[in-house]
Protein backbone atom coordinates (compact mmCIF):
# COMPACT_ATOMS: atom_id res chain seq x y z
CA UNK A 1 0.00 0.00 0.00
CA UNK A 2 2.77 2.25 0.14
CA UNK A 3 2.75 5.20 -2.10
CA UNK A 4 -1.15 3.89 -2.74
CA UNK A 5 -3.13 7.25 -1.73
CA UNK A 6 -5.86 7.48 -4.08
CA UNK A 7 -6.47 3.60 -2.92
CA UNK A 8 -5.83 4.61 0.78
CA UNK A 9 -8.25 7.15 0.38
CA UNK A 10 -10.85 4.56 -1.93
CA UNK A 11 -10.52 2.01 1.16
CA UNK A 12 -11.43 4.68 3.86
CA UNK A 13 -14.28 5.93 1.98
CA UNK A 14 -15.83 2.60 1.27
CA UNK A 15 -15.13 1.90 5.63
CA UNK A 16 -16.42 5.01 5.99
CA UNK A 17 -19.36 4.35 4.02
CA UNK A 18 -20.08 0.58 5.70
CA UNK A 19 -19.53 1.78 9.23
CA UNK A 20 -22.33 4.43 8.26
CA UNK A 21 -24.67 2.15 6.50
CA UNK A 22 -23.88 -0.36 9.72
CA UNK A 23 -24.97 2.03 12.58
CA UNK A 24 -27.88 3.23 10.08
CA UNK A 25 -28.80 -0.38 10.54
CA UNK A 26 -28.62 -0.76 13.96
CA UNK A 27 -30.51 2.28 14.75
CA UNK A 28 -33.36 0.70 12.32
CA UNK A 29 -33.48 -2.68 13.65
CA UNK A 30 -33.45 -1.19 17.49
CA UNK A 31 -36.68 1.21 16.59
CA UNK A 32 -38.01 -1.73 15.12
CA UNK A 33 -37.63 -3.93 17.66
CA UNK A 34 -38.66 -0.76 20.06
CA UNK A 35 -42.04 -1.11 17.47
CA UNK A 36 -42.72 -4.45 17.59
CA UNK A 37 -41.89 -4.33 21.53
CA UNK A 38 -44.30 -1.75 22.04
CA UNK A 39 -47.30 -3.30 19.77
CA UNK A 40 -47.28 -6.20 21.89
CA UNK A 41 -47.04 -4.56 25.06
CA UNK A 42 -50.52 -2.67 24.00
CA UNK A 43 -52.21 -5.76 23.02
CA UNK A 44 -51.02 -7.88 25.76
CA UNK A 45 -52.80 -4.49 28.06
CA UNK A 46 -55.47 -4.98 26.13
CA UNK A 47 -56.43 -8.34 26.77
CA UNK A 48 -54.97 -7.89 30.63
CA UNK A 49 -57.55 -4.93 30.88
CA UNK A 50 -60.38 -7.42 29.43
CA UNK A 51 -59.33 -10.14 31.27
CA UNK A 52 -59.42 -8.54 34.81
CA UNK A 53 -62.81 -6.50 34.08
CA UNK A 54 -64.59 -9.56 33.39
CA UNK A 55 -63.07 -11.93 35.69
CA UNK A 56 -62.01 -10.63 38.71
CA UNK A 57 -61.31 -13.53 40.38
CA UNK A 58 -57.56 -14.07 38.22
CA UNK A 59 -54.72 -12.66 40.44
CA UNK A 60 -52.59 -10.09 38.58
CA UNK A 61 -49.74 -12.37 39.11
CA UNK A 62 -51.04 -15.18 37.39
CA UNK A 63 -51.34 -13.12 34.73
CA UNK A 64 -48.00 -12.35 35.25
CA UNK A 65 -46.66 -16.25 35.33
CA UNK A 66 -48.77 -16.93 31.95
CA UNK A 67 -46.90 -13.93 30.02
CA UNK A 68 -43.57 -14.70 31.50
CA UNK A 69 -43.89 -18.61 31.05
CA UNK A 70 -41.40 -20.06 28.59
CA UNK A 71 -43.35 -23.59 28.84
CA UNK A 72 -47.06 -22.55 27.87
CA UNK A 73 -48.98 -24.65 25.46
CA UNK A 74 -50.67 -22.83 22.22
CA UNK A 75 -53.43 -23.99 21.29
CA UNK A 76 -52.97 -23.80 17.51
CA UNK A 77 -56.58 -25.00 17.02
CA UNK A 78 -57.85 -21.82 18.45
CA UNK A 79 -55.84 -19.15 15.80
CA UNK A 80 -56.30 -21.44 12.71
CA UNK A 81 -60.27 -21.05 13.02
CA UNK A 82 -59.02 -17.42 12.01
CA UNK A 83 -56.29 -18.18 9.49
CA UNK A 84 -53.27 -17.58 11.43
CA UNK A 85 -50.48 -19.76 10.75
CA UNK A 86 -48.44 -19.42 14.46
CA UNK A 87 -45.38 -20.87 13.00
CA UNK A 88 -45.48 -18.34 10.06
CA UNK A 89 -47.34 -15.87 11.23
CA UNK A 90 -47.48 -12.92 14.21
CA UNK A 91 -51.07 -13.24 16.30
CA UNK A 92 -51.01 -9.78 16.28
CA UNK A 93 -51.26 -8.52 12.63
CA UNK A 94 -50.64 -5.17 13.43
CA UNK A 95 -46.82 -6.53 13.82
CA UNK A 96 -46.72 -8.14 10.48
CA UNK A 97 -47.71 -5.09 8.73
CA UNK A 98 -44.85 -3.10 10.83
CA UNK A 99 -42.40 -6.08 10.23
CA UNK A 100 -43.08 -5.58 6.19
CA UNK A 101 -42.43 -1.85 6.29
CA UNK A 102 -38.93 -2.60 7.97
CA UNK A 103 -37.83 -5.46 4.99
CA UNK A 104 -38.35 -2.88 2.70
CA UNK A 105 -36.93 0.11 4.99
CA UNK A 106 -33.79 -2.75 5.26
CA UNK A 107 -34.14 -3.70 1.78
CA UNK A 108 -33.52 0.11 0.90
CA UNK A 109 -30.64 0.83 3.15
CA UNK A 110 -29.13 -2.11 1.35
CA UNK A 111 -29.79 -0.27 -1.91
CA UNK A 112 -28.65 2.62 -0.76
CA UNK A 113 -24.98 0.74 0.64
CA UNK A 114 -24.58 -0.84 -2.36
CA UNK A 115 -25.07 2.15 -4.75
CA UNK A 116 -22.78 4.52 -2.13
CA UNK A 117 -19.77 1.65 -2.38
CA UNK A 118 -20.74 1.08 -6.51
CA UNK A 119 -20.50 5.30 -6.50
CA UNK A 120 -17.48 5.53 -4.59
CA UNK A 121 -15.57 2.75 -6.59
CA UNK A 122 -17.04 4.85 -9.94
CA UNK A 123 -15.15 7.68 -8.99
CA UNK A 124 -11.95 6.40 -7.77
CA UNK A 125 -11.95 4.18 -10.62
CA UNK A 126 -12.82 7.77 -13.11
CA UNK A 127 -9.70 9.53 -11.25
CA UNK A 128 -7.62 6.84 -12.46
CA UNK A 129 -8.83 7.06 -15.57
CA UNK A 130 -8.54 10.52 -16.17
CA UNK A 131 -4.56 10.12 -14.55
CA UNK A 132 -4.08 7.74 -17.45
CA UNK A 133 -5.30 9.66 -20.30
CA UNK A 134 -3.56 12.48 -18.96
CA UNK A 135 -0.22 10.15 -19.12
CA UNK A 136 -1.13 8.76 -22.08
CA UNK A 137 -1.24 12.57 -23.90
CA UNK A 138 1.90 13.45 -22.37
CA UNK A 139 3.12 10.60 -24.07
CA UNK A 140 1.83 11.16 -27.05
CA UNK A 141 3.49 15.27 -26.69
CA UNK A 142 7.07 13.79 -25.85
CA UNK A 143 6.62 11.05 -29.22
CA UNK A 144 5.82 14.60 -30.93
CA UNK A 145 8.82 15.49 -29.41
CA UNK A 146 6.97 18.55 -27.43
CA UNK A 147 9.39 18.48 -24.22
CA UNK A 148 7.87 22.26 -23.04
CA UNK A 149 5.84 20.10 -20.96
CA UNK A 150 4.74 21.51 -17.15
CA UNK A 151 3.62 18.38 -15.44
CA UNK A 152 5.01 18.23 -11.99
CA UNK A 153 2.77 16.72 -8.94
CA UNK A 154 3.20 17.67 -5.51
CA UNK A 155 1.59 14.28 -4.13
CA UNK A 156 2.76 10.93 -3.60
CA UNK A 157 0.23 8.93 -4.71
CA UNK A 158 1.79 6.01 -7.60
CA UNK A 159 0.12 7.72 -10.87
CA UNK A 160 1.68 11.02 -9.78
CA UNK A 161 4.89 9.55 -8.90
CA UNK A 162 5.10 8.54 -12.46
CA UNK A 163 4.20 11.78 -13.64
CA UNK A 164 6.53 13.25 -11.90
CA UNK A 165 9.19 10.20 -13.04
CA UNK A 166 7.48 11.05 -16.30
CA UNK A 167 8.61 14.68 -16.30
CA UNK A 168 12.01 13.88 -15.28
CA UNK A 169 12.57 12.16 -18.36
CA UNK A 170 10.80 14.94 -20.08
CA UNK A 171 13.32 17.20 -19.24
CA UNK A 172 16.01 14.86 -19.46
CA UNK A 173 15.10 14.63 -23.10
CA UNK A 174 14.67 18.23 -23.42
CA UNK A 175 17.38 19.18 -22.44
CA UNK A 176 19.04 16.68 -24.91
CA UNK A 177 17.25 17.93 -27.89
CA UNK A 178 18.36 21.91 -26.93
CA UNK A 179 22.24 20.46 -26.56
CA UNK A 180 21.39 18.39 -29.94
CA UNK A 181 20.68 21.66 -31.24
CA UNK A 182 23.21 23.55 -30.02
CA UNK A 183 25.81 20.75 -31.11
CA UNK A 184 24.25 20.87 -34.74
CA UNK A 185 25.04 25.04 -34.56
CA UNK A 186 28.16 25.07 -33.36
CA UNK A 187 29.03 21.72 -35.55
CA UNK A 188 27.82 24.29 -38.90
CA UNK A 189 30.12 26.60 -37.36
CA UNK A 190 32.52 25.06 -36.67
CA UNK A 191 32.65 23.73 -40.61
CA UNK A 192 32.37 27.44 -41.91
CA UNK A 193 35.54 28.01 -39.72
CA UNK A 194 37.82 25.28 -41.14
CA UNK A 195 36.27 26.04 -44.53
CA UNK A 196 37.32 29.81 -43.60
CA UNK A 197 40.53 29.02 -42.30
CA UNK A 198 41.25 26.48 -45.59
CA UNK A 199 40.02 28.80 -48.11
CA UNK A 200 42.18 31.55 -47.64
CA UNK A 201 45.41 29.84 -48.12
CA UNK A 202 44.18 26.96 -50.39
CA UNK A 203 43.37 30.53 -52.59
CA UNK A 204 46.81 31.76 -52.22
CA UNK A 205 48.73 28.32 -53.18
CA UNK A 206 46.39 28.13 -56.45
CA UNK A 207 47.45 31.62 -57.53
CA UNK A 208 51.37 31.33 -56.73
CA UNK A 209 51.00 28.47 -58.89
CA UNK A 210 49.33 29.98 -61.44
CA UNK A 211 52.11 32.39 -61.42
CA UNK A 212 54.35 29.93 -61.40
CA UNK A 213 53.41 28.74 -64.65
CA UNK A 214 54.92 32.20 -66.04
CA UNK A 215 58.26 31.04 -67.64
CA UNK A 216 59.05 34.33 -67.48
CA UNK A 217 58.88 34.87 -63.97
CA UNK A 218 62.07 36.18 -62.18
CA UNK A 219 63.59 33.56 -59.71
CA UNK A 220 63.81 35.86 -56.58
CA UNK A 221 59.62 35.83 -56.97
CA UNK A 222 59.80 32.24 -58.14
CA UNK A 223 61.32 31.34 -54.65
CA UNK A 224 59.42 34.19 -52.79
CA UNK A 225 56.35 31.78 -54.17
CA UNK A 226 57.72 28.81 -52.78
CA UNK A 227 58.73 30.10 -49.87
CA UNK A 228 54.76 31.26 -49.35
CA UNK A 229 53.42 27.95 -50.57
CA UNK A 230 55.82 26.05 -48.36
CA UNK A 231 53.91 28.05 -45.12
CA UNK A 232 51.05 28.29 -46.09
CA UNK A 233 50.73 24.12 -46.14
CA UNK A 234 52.44 24.30 -43.25
CA UNK A 235 49.76 26.42 -41.55
CA UNK A 236 46.97 23.90 -43.16
CA UNK A 237 48.81 21.21 -41.85
CA UNK A 238 48.76 22.80 -38.35
CA UNK A 239 45.22 23.30 -38.73
CA UNK A 240 44.35 20.07 -39.49
CA UNK A 241 46.48 18.18 -37.09
CA UNK A 242 44.94 20.94 -34.26
CA UNK A 243 41.45 20.17 -35.50
CA UNK A 244 42.23 16.00 -35.07
CA UNK A 245 43.59 16.75 -31.59
CA UNK A 246 40.14 19.12 -30.43
CA UNK A 247 37.97 16.25 -32.21
CA UNK A 248 39.87 13.65 -30.10
CA UNK A 249 39.03 15.46 -27.15
CA UNK A 250 35.42 16.26 -28.03
CA UNK A 251 34.84 12.28 -28.75
CA UNK A 252 36.50 11.66 -25.05
CA UNK A 253 39.02 9.47 -26.94
CA UNK A 254 42.27 10.24 -25.44
CA UNK A 255 43.35 8.68 -22.20
CA UNK A 256 46.38 10.82 -20.42
CA UNK A 257 48.75 8.94 -19.33
CA UNK A 258 49.54 10.94 -15.69
CA UNK A 259 52.76 10.34 -13.83
CA UNK A 260 54.73 12.34 -11.35
CA UNK A 261 56.28 15.59 -14.38
CA UNK A 262 59.39 17.62 -12.85
CA UNK A 263 57.37 20.74 -13.86
CA UNK A 264 60.48 23.12 -14.28
CA UNK A 265 61.68 20.46 -17.41
CA UNK A 266 58.12 20.67 -18.40
CA UNK A 267 58.95 24.43 -19.45
CA UNK A 268 61.70 24.40 -20.44
CA UNK A 269 60.64 21.75 -23.15
CA UNK A 270 58.16 23.70 -24.37
CA UNK A 271 60.14 26.90 -24.46
CA UNK A 272 62.34 24.65 -26.50
CA UNK A 273 59.72 24.11 -29.33
CA UNK A 274 59.03 27.62 -29.77
CA UNK A 275 62.95 28.90 -29.62
CA UNK A 276 62.85 29.31 -33.75
CA UNK A 277 59.75 31.52 -33.35
CA UNK A 278 62.16 33.54 -30.80
CA UNK A 279 65.16 34.01 -32.47
CA UNK A 280 63.41 35.70 -35.24
CA UNK A 281 62.16 38.04 -33.36
CA UNK A 282 64.96 38.29 -30.65
CA UNK A 283 62.85 37.26 -27.94
CA UNK A 284 64.38 36.28 -24.77
CA UNK A 285 62.54 33.13 -22.55
CA UNK A 286 63.11 33.21 -18.96
CA UNK A 287 62.07 30.51 -16.22
CA UNK A 288 61.93 31.40 -12.83
CA UNK A 289 61.58 29.02 -9.79
CA UNK A 290 62.20 25.48 -7.89
CA UNK A 291 63.78 23.17 -10.45
CA UNK A 292 62.81 20.22 -8.32
CA UNK A 293 58.75 20.92 -8.11
CA UNK A 294 56.96 17.77 -9.34
CA UNK A 295 53.40 17.35 -10.20
CA UNK A 296 50.88 14.79 -11.30
CA UNK A 297 50.51 15.28 -15.29
CA UNK A 298 50.55 13.98 -18.65
CA UNK A 299 54.05 14.95 -20.40
CA UNK A 300 53.17 14.57 -23.28
CA UNK A 301 49.63 16.97 -24.07
CA UNK A 302 51.19 19.41 -21.48
CA UNK A 303 53.93 19.95 -23.29
CA UNK A 304 51.40 20.52 -26.12
CA UNK A 305 49.29 23.03 -24.12
CA UNK A 306 52.06 24.90 -23.09
CA UNK A 307 53.56 25.35 -26.54
CA UNK A 308 50.48 26.42 -27.62
CA UNK A 309 50.27 29.26 -25.11
CA UNK A 310 53.85 30.19 -25.87
CA UNK A 311 53.46 30.59 -29.54
CA UNK A 312 50.66 33.32 -28.73
CA UNK A 313 52.56 34.98 -26.35
CA UNK A 314 55.95 35.20 -29.05
CA UNK A 315 52.99 36.10 -31.76
CA UNK A 316 51.98 39.11 -30.35
CA UNK A 317 55.26 40.14 -28.03
CA UNK A 318 57.27 43.05 -29.38
CA UNK A 319 60.76 42.27 -31.08
CA UNK A 320 63.53 42.24 -28.72
CA UNK A 321 61.75 41.96 -25.85
CA UNK A 322 61.36 39.04 -23.31
CA UNK A 323 58.61 36.43 -22.06
CA UNK A 324 59.03 35.66 -18.24
CA UNK A 325 57.83 32.68 -16.54
CA UNK A 326 57.15 32.15 -13.19
CA UNK A 327 56.88 28.97 -11.25
CA UNK A 328 55.37 28.09 -7.76
CA UNK A 329 54.18 25.80 -5.50
CA UNK A 330 52.01 25.15 -2.35
CA UNK A 331 49.87 22.58 -0.39
CA UNK A 332 46.72 23.22 -2.74
CA UNK A 333 48.29 24.24 -6.65
CA UNK A 334 51.50 24.13 -9.03
CA UNK A 335 50.76 27.65 -10.52
CA UNK A 336 52.80 28.56 -14.00
CA UNK A 337 52.43 32.39 -15.05
CA UNK A 338 53.74 33.24 -18.21
CA UNK A 339 54.18 37.13 -18.72
CA UNK A 340 54.92 38.24 -22.85
CA UNK A 341 55.95 42.19 -23.33
CA UNK A 342 53.57 42.88 -26.37
CA UNK A 343 50.16 44.77 -27.63
CA UNK A 344 48.11 43.08 -24.96
CA UNK A 345 44.88 41.71 -26.00
CA UNK A 346 41.76 43.91 -27.13
CA UNK A 347 39.08 44.17 -23.91
CA UNK A 348 36.58 43.37 -26.01
CA UNK A 349 38.53 39.78 -27.40
CA UNK A 350 39.40 39.12 -23.96
CA UNK A 351 36.47 36.65 -22.87
CA UNK A 352 36.68 35.24 -26.22
CA UNK A 353 40.22 33.87 -26.87
CA UNK A 354 39.69 30.18 -25.45
CA UNK A 355 36.98 30.24 -28.09
CA UNK A 356 37.63 27.72 -31.23
CA UNK A 357 38.60 29.76 -34.23
CA UNK A 358 38.22 33.06 -32.63
CA UNK A 359 40.83 36.16 -33.83
CA UNK A 360 41.10 38.85 -32.12
CA UNK A 361 41.32 42.67 -33.38
CA UNK A 362 44.77 42.17 -33.23
CA UNK A 363 45.40 38.99 -34.24
CA UNK A 364 47.90 38.28 -37.25
CA UNK A 365 46.87 36.80 -41.11
CA UNK A 366 48.76 33.50 -39.67
CA UNK A 367 46.52 33.22 -36.55
CA UNK A 368 44.58 29.56 -36.83
CA UNK A 369 42.73 30.62 -33.99
CA UNK A 370 42.99 27.00 -32.05
CA UNK A 371 45.93 27.07 -30.63
CA UNK A 372 44.62 28.66 -27.27
CA UNK A 373 41.37 26.72 -27.16
CA UNK A 374 43.08 23.21 -27.56
CA UNK A 375 45.80 24.42 -24.30
CA UNK A 376 42.66 24.91 -22.27
CA UNK A 377 41.17 21.81 -23.02
CA UNK A 378 44.17 20.02 -21.91
CA UNK A 379 45.05 21.85 -19.05
CA UNK A 380 41.30 21.06 -17.78
CA UNK A 381 41.52 17.77 -18.76
CA UNK A 382 44.92 17.15 -16.32
CA UNK A 383 42.73 19.18 -13.57
CA UNK A 384 43.92 22.26 -13.78
CA UNK A 385 42.69 25.98 -14.86
CA UNK A 386 43.53 28.85 -17.27
CA UNK A 387 42.96 32.50 -16.97
CA UNK A 388 44.30 35.41 -18.69
CA UNK A 389 44.65 39.29 -17.92
CA UNK A 390 45.85 41.73 -20.25
CA UNK A 391 47.65 45.65 -20.41
CA UNK A 392 48.00 48.06 -22.78
CA UNK A 393 51.95 46.58 -23.21
CA UNK A 394 51.67 43.13 -21.86
CA UNK A 395 49.44 39.43 -20.98
CA UNK A 396 49.55 37.20 -18.23
CA UNK A 397 48.48 33.89 -18.83
CA UNK A 398 48.23 32.16 -15.21
CA UNK A 399 48.01 28.02 -14.74
CA UNK A 400 47.12 26.58 -12.12
CA UNK A 401 47.22 22.49 -11.63
CA UNK A 402 45.10 21.86 -8.26
CA UNK A 403 46.23 18.61 -6.28
CA UNK A 404 42.70 17.06 -4.96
Amino acid sequence: MKNKIKLKKYFVNSLFIMLFFIVVIIFVKSYEYQSLTKINNEKIMMIISEVTNKYPLVSEKEINDIINSKNGKINEEFFKKYNIDIIKDNIVIENNNVYQKFVIIDFFICLLLVTSLFVNFYIYNKGRDKELKKISKYLEEINNKNYSLEINELSEDELSILKNELYKITVLLRENADNSLKDKKELKKSLEDISHQLKTPLTSILIMLDNLEDNNLDAKVKEEFLRDIKRNIMNINSLVQNILKLSKFDANTINFVKDNVNVFELIRESATNVSTLCDLKNIKIEINGDKSIMAILDHYWEVEALTNILKNCVEYSFNDSSIIINLEDNNAYTKITINDNGKGINANDLPHIFERFYKGYNSSNESIGIGLSLAKTIIEKDNGSISVTSFKDSTIFEIKFYKF
